[in-house]
């Protein structure tokens, strides 16, 4: 019987190089390795924007100053406008709709594009801060000297004082101490023959004194 003995190529069929079969494998599980690292990377990926957010997300509708705005100002609608700013650098007591300080007085100058808060503008919370009380008041004083009303600031501390009463007799006394001025007009502010106008904030109790007596006699201030 004569054997066909096959050379060639179709000889190592089913076969294989050893060493082409290692670098097979080794391709193979460097791939699996790649797949799973990559999966890894999304999932981790994924988990980073869920804790994100959406960056959209991160941003706070707030009020904002149109133009530069006096002391003094009694806000309108074209003295605001609305703009998203980033909610981690809000300051405290942003306020966020514009009807709550249409008609409002500003304490103090504001820049454009500068956030508004309840600290800016007369009212309840800038009262409750400026007096350290809960329950504070802002009320109205109209100075006897219109000098003293020049150089008085928002934040100055002073004590209101009753100036004697010189036909009764009475001698000067003192109204309310440490109270906390939260508007004066400024120098070029509209004088009246009666006394520059300053507001101050003061706990309820002494508030009512401080308005009462203002409606029977001079007040003068005493700076701290």
């Amino acid at each position: 019987m004569i054997r066909s003995r096959t050379t060639g190529p179709e000889s190592d069929l089913g076969r294989g190089s050893p060493a082409l079969l290692v670098d097979l494998r080794r391709a193979l599980a460097d791939g699996v390795l790649l797949r799973r690292i990559s999966a890894t990377l999304l999932l981790v990926f994924a988990a980073i924007l869920a804790v994100r957010g959406d960056p959209a997300d991160r941003h706070t509708a707030v009020l904002v100053a149109t133009r530069e705005l006096p002391p003094g100002h009694i806000l309108a609608a074209e003295d605001l406008r609305v703009e998203p700013r980033e909610s981690i650098a809000l300051p405290d007591g942003a306020i966020r709709e514009p009807g709550a300080l249409r008609g409002a007085t500003l304490t103090g100058a504001v820049a454009p594009g500068e956030i508004l808060t309840e600290l800016r503008v007369i009212g309840p919370r800038l009262a409750a801060v400026a007096a350290h009380s809960p329950d504070a008041r802002i009320v109205p004083i109209r100075l006897a000297d219109n000098a003293v009303a020049d150089i008085l600031r928002a934040g100055d501390r002073v004590d209101v004082v009753a100036a004697e009463e010189s036909g009764g007799g009475r001698p000067a006394r003192l109204l309310a101490a440490d109270a906390a001025v939260v508007l004066a007009p400024g120098a070029d502010a509209a004088r009246t023959g009666d006394g520059r106008i300053v507001l101050v904030a003061l706990d309820s109790r002494r508030a009512t004194a401080v308005a009462a007596a203002s409606l029977r006699t001079a007040l003068t201030v005493v700076f701290h």
